[in-house]
């Protein structure tokens, strides 16, 4: 569980760090021309590697289960 959130702390932070940005290219404090679409990019990538650690983790942390007791029932 403290993997989980980890990393819903590290998105979290990334997303607002991104939306900051983003919101001084609105109001050109920053020159933005491409700079948005490759934090959106980044952004989905980092999302998409974050969701598969958690889906490994998931899988890694699942009690055991006795396949034997389904079985005889």
């Amino acid at each position: 569980m403290n993997v989980k959130k980890t990393i819903a702390y590290t998105l979290s932070v990334l997303v607002l760090l991104f939306s900051l940005v983003a919101i001084l290219g609105i109001w050109e404090v920053v020159d933005i021309e491409d700079l948005v679409l490759r934090m959106f990019k980044s952004l989905m990538v980092i999302l998409a590697a974050a969701a598969v650690v958690v889906l490994i983790f998931s899988i890694l942390d699942r009690p055991f289960r006795n396949e034997r007791k389904n079985d005889e029932s």
